[in-house]
């Protein structure tokens, strides 16, 4: 055991969107809190100034705000028969690292979860019965509704700054936004992003084909803005270094703009860089924590830091990492099916396609984050028929695209050379002339996807690595079949010149970029022999740990996760603040 420091009230681990609003929203208290960060300090002014943030090899090819896997990775297989290698190189997902995690180089899509993600068995039960659900697909409701999370959706999309168009105001439905939207109490902060030419075309045929496009929500202000914490928001550049990039003009809502400086305005408050958390300490029943041991990365000195409460906001993943490494919670053992920790890994599922037209200019280089058209009508509309299909969950349908960066971005035709000067030439035509189609699946849970312990590989501190355990399943492959049929009719109701090939996935491979949208691991729910923690994200094992995150979703959506994991964040810190505080048990 490393040297004691002075116990404080509340340690939270991790300084990204959960970590800064748990600290902001828990500052008030008054009370002791120290923040353990295991990357380095973050600023606009310091790290993300023009002209070095715009370099692509240094933060594009070589992801340098990303976590580095020389240091901590995870170890990958698709089937429990094969050996799990660690992940040398960062690839299909990009976790962050350092103040503001993944927040800072994130796109800024904001979607609001409604009942068919959160109460997804009830639905389907309602609609299909319980045969519909394969029996390896332990479904699960989350145990929160759209109503427990409406007031916190609309707090973190004032607070992010997030530029959209209401489709579903109070029941009214409104022209120009997603017209299958949960009813929401106002309009977004903002007005959505200005349209790009691609934006235009997608919503013209789409409409033509009778879908219901809408502009995609998205935390790039389209305004400038200030919040109502008064951090102000710089307007969008379209400069189209956005995903991997920290933003120039504090124009993407980030928690290093908006809640870490309102938290660490506190005196309470003390932020720690460089600290790797590497458990979480239980007394002797093993059902209280008494604070966190880590390790500062520059020093190398290991230190104990003793606290009443303990509260994980480090990356999904690395959460459960952490309660494994804690022994907080029952592990997922696939074999018999029993334990919780672990179970429930989802990821999403992806299509796409690429179309050029002869004689058009898309400009691919003035582009946000969130710039893109959508349609809804395969995801949360009613209407669609998941059962003449087979699958159980939905997919999203976007075109458009979010930046024409000139190392990653080399969109050639079908046919194209690989290499040379026809290759060169390929590219230089295509750059201007293509356009993107994509979807963006869910993936439902299925016992043998899941997190555990390694038992070959270790870490820099001789701790075991986490393995993943992950492979598409019979649901998602039937769904992304049937998603790339979409894609193929809208594409070649585009009339492209050439359009790309477009084939559903048949498996998940670590290596080509995805999504960074890892879920589950330690879910959520009502019962604590099914789920990690409660509905306030309180474990249920040790009840002065409370676990944030994407963690905690059961399933995995066709939306992108920061909206519930803000509002869930924001609901846990009002809870702990109001409740727990005053009588530290269990909530119920």
């Amino acid at each position: 055991m490393g040297r004691k420091l002075p116990k404080v009230d509340i340690v939270i681990v991790g300084m990204g969107w959960t970590g800064g609003i748990v600290a902001r929203e828990l500052a008030q208290t008054g009370l002791k809190i120290a923040v353990l960060e295991r990357g380095g300090p973050r600023s606009t002014a310091e790290d993300f100034s023009v002209p070095s943030i715009r370099d692509e090899l240094r933060f594009g090819a070589r992801t340098d705000l990303m976590m580095d896997t020389a240091k901590d990775t995870f170890t990958i297989r698709n089937t429990m028969a094969e050996d799990a290698l660690p992940m040398r190189k960062l690839g299909s997902f990009l976790p962050g690292e350092g103040v503001g995690g993944a927040g800072v180089h994130w796109n800024g899509h904001t979607w609001r979860w409604g009942d068919n993600d959160l109460q997804i068995r009830s639905t389907y039960l309602q609609k299909h019965g319980a045969k519909f659900i394969p029996s390896d697909m332990p479904l699960r409701d989350w145990g929160v509704s759209y109503a427990d999370l409406e007031p916190y959706y609309d707090k973190f999309e004032y607070v992010a700054g997030v530029s959209g168009k209401a489709g579903n105001l109070n029941g009214t439905i409104v022209p120009g936004g997603n017209p299958f939207e949960a009813p929401r109490a106002r309009d977004y902060p903002l007005p959505p992003l200005e349209d790009t030419h691609a934006n235009k075309l997608f919503r013209q045929v789409a409409t033509t084909l009778g879908y219901h496009p809408f502009r995609r929500p998205t935390a790039n202000a389209s305004k400038p803005y200030k919040n109502p914490d008064g951090m102000q928001l710089g307007q969008c550049q379209y400069c189209g270094f956005c995903e991997r990039f920290g933003c120039e003009s504090n124009a993407k809502g980030s928690p290093h703009v908006t809640v870490i400086p309102v938290a660490l305005r506190h005196e309470n408050v003390e932020l720690r860089t460089w600290s790797w958390v590497q458990k979480v300490q239980l007394d002797s029943t093993g059902k209280k924590a008494t604070g966190v041991t880590y390790v500062n990365v520059l020093t190398g000195e290991e230190l104990e830091q003793p606290a009443d409460l303990v509260i994980l906001c480090a990356y999904g993943l690395s959460n459960v990492h952490l309660m494994l490494l804690s022994g907080i919670g029952k592990p997922y053992d696939p074999k018999t099916g029993k334990g919780i920790v672990g179970s429930h890994y989802a990821y999403q599922i992806l299509n796409g396609a690429t179309l050029f037209f002869e004689g058009k200019a898309f400009n691919p280089f003035i582009a946000a984050g969130g710039s893109g058209e959508m349609i809804d009508d395969f995801h949360t509309n009613p209407a669609f028929d998941h059962g003449s299909l087979g699958f159980v969950g939905g997919f999203s349908v976007g075109g458009g695209g979010t930046g024409g960066r000139p190392i990653a971005y080399r969109p050639t035709p079908p046919g194209s050379p690989l290499w040379g000067s026809d290759w060169k030439r390929a590219t230089a035509k295509g750059y201007q002339s293509a356009m993107g189609l994509s979807s963006s699946g869910a993936v439902m849970p299925n016992r043998a996807n899941y997190l555990d312990l390694d038992p070959t590989y270790h870490n820099r501190f001789g701790q075991p690595l986490m393995r993943m355990t992950f492979d598409f399943k019979d649901n998602e492959i039937r769904m992304s079949r049937y998603a790339a049929q979409v894609l193929s009719e809208i594409g070649k109701a585009m009339n492209p010149t050439q359009m790309g090939p477009v084939s559903g996935r048949t498996s998940w491979s670590v290596t080509p970029y995805q999504t960074t949208h890892n879920t589950g691991g330690a879910i959520m729910g009502t019962d604590p022999h099914t789920s990690a923690v409660n509905g306030w994200m309180q474990s249920w094992d040790v009840h002065n740990v409370f676990v944030l995150g994407a963690s905690a979703f059961p399933h995995n959506s066709a939306y992108n996760p920061t909206g519930p994991v803000a509002a869930l964040a924001y609901r846990c810190a009002e809870a702990i603040r109001e409740r727990y505080l005053k009588r530290p048990e269990l909530l119920t």
